[in-house]
């Protein structure tokens, strides 16, 4: 799938094969045995697991070691702190997930101020700019991702229906790119559709959000989660209050795929390759180590998930066997409301 959506200033994407080290790189890398550190929003979710898993694994390749990694819990004063402490203990090179723009662009401004190297993934925090804040921005194609979002939706909704996307009420790129993109292929390729908005801003107070939106709103036809996790909380609320909804979602997390192939709430999903998205942070890391440049923004592009096709897809994202549960959803299993 060509990437549909363009990086925080504009840039055209890069692929990831653009970041190829050579083995005259590989060999100076390792004989520099450099350091790393990993400012994660949230090390908890199944995509943040895959994602450092594609960190580790590259950037031991090249001799380098990870001397920390820091959950954030999605809390801008922890990513602050967090930033500011590491600056001091001169690690190599830091590698974020910026959990706002504005808010935390100071912090991660003084990690290059400092002279120590700085690769974000998803986000390039306001008024930071590429080759001088940061070595690069890397990140899925989350244009792309809301763009299949609402493709795998749209059959599921009846004509002059009602769909709503549950936003994180945050201003990150990621997530504000696929609701930008959602709304406007609903808008081009559905316009009978509503499209209305709620968001969350807790990633664990999701269950009240949704509360209030069924009781405000009993007659919706459809939901767009901006990731699987706030997905599978709706679903659970929706759930207890007996109610069932088409759902489209980002990411193909273990709880998400299952829901999928059991014939469940969620329809669809775009995935992200989140082993593959850590592997080309790890080695834009190296590059800027050894003072060569990797494009401004590097992008993978949007798998579209569906029943049919999540247990392959799973091989693809996880590079590893489906779990027997998913199998057996997907093979036969009972159909789920």
């Amino acid at each position: 799938m060509a990437i549909a959506g363009l990086g925080p200033h504009g840039e055209r994407a890069a692929p990831p094969e653009r970041l190829e080290l050579s083995d005259a790189d590989a060999a100076r890398a390792r004989e520099k045995q450099f350091t790393a550190a990993v400012v994660f929003h949230t090390t908890t979710s199944d995509w943040s697991t895959q994602a450092l898993a594609g960190i580790v694994t590259t950037l031991g390749r090249y001799s380098a070691a990870v001397v920390e990694v820091v959950d954030c819990q999605f809390s801008i004063e922890n990513q602050t702190r967090a930033l500011e402490r590491i600056v001091g203990e001169r690690p190599d090179a830091i590698i974020s997930i910026p959990i706002g723009n504005t808010a935390v662009a100071d912090a991660h401004r003084n990690v290059s101020r400092a002279g120590i190297k700085l690769v974000v993934m998803d986000n390039g925090p306001t008024g930071l700019l590429p080759g001088t804040d940061y070595a690069s921005v890397i990140s899925a194609d989350n244009f792309g991702l809301g763009k299949v979002g609402a493709e795998l939706l749209a059959p599921f909704i009846p004509p002059r229906g009602t769909a709503v996307v549950l936003g994180y009420g945050v201003d990150f790129f990621a997530s504000n790119e696929r609701e930008i993109a959602f709304r406007q292929w609903m808008a081009a390729n559905r316009p009978d559709i509503t499209v209305k908005t709620v968001k969350f801003s807790e990633v664990d107070r999701v269950s009240p959000v949704v509360e209030k939106l069924i009781d405000a709103e009993p007659d919706l036809d459809g939901m767009f989660a901006v990731w699987d996790v706030p997905a599978m909380q709706a679903i659970a609320t929706l759930r207890a209050r007996n109610r069932s909804l088409p759902i489209t979602t980002i990411d193909l997390g273990n709880e998400a795929a299952t829901e999928l192939a059991a014939g469940g709430m969620i329809k669809g999903i775009g995935a992200q390759r989140p082993f593959d998205l850590g592997a080309a942070v790890a080695t834009a890391t190296v590059a800027a180590l050894l003072d060569h440049q990797p494009p401004p923004w590097v992008a993978l592009p949007a798998l579209a998930v569906t029943r049919k096709n999540v247990i392959e897809a799973y091989q693809v994202v996880w590079h590893a066997p489906a779990p027997p549960a998913l199998i057996k959803a997907g093979r036969g299993g009972a159909t789920r409301r």
